[in-house]
């Protein structure tokens, strides 16, 4: 349990400097099987866009929802829904997770596609 303590109180602190900056933020979640990505307003307030591998259209694309492809796949549809949303900017909130892996496969995805953050 300490390991998901740590992860929290890592997020916690991230949160509270997005919230300041008072911008849109990319908040991420990942699980042991899909990875799931929100734009959320700077307020916090109401979700702009969002994307996971437990929508169908990436189901589609992807044999596995649980490694770095279909990560990439979450971040290039999460930026499409952004710019469609018209948002360009955000934060990446990773949630506490570590910068790396599925979750710099997502980020690295969402920059090529448009996203700036």
């Amino acid at each position: 349990m300490q390991k998901k303590l740590a992860r929290l109180k890592r997020a916690l602190r991230l949160r509270s400097k997005i919230k300041k900056q008072g911008i849109n933020r990319l908040s991420i979640h990942k699980t042991s099987q899909h990875i799931y990505a929100q734009i959320i307003s700077g307020d916090g307030k109401v979700t702009l866009a969002s994307a996971a591998t437990t929508q169908n259209q990436i189901k589609s694309n992807v044999p596995n929802t649980s490694n770095i492809n279909a990560a990439a796949e979450v971040g290039k549809l999460i930026a499409q829904n952004a710019i469609a949303a018209g948002v360009s900017e955000v934060a990446f909130d990773r949630s506490g997770f570590k910068y790396h892996g599925r979750v710099k496969a997502l980020a690295d995805a969402a920059r090529e596609a448009g996203l700036k953050f």
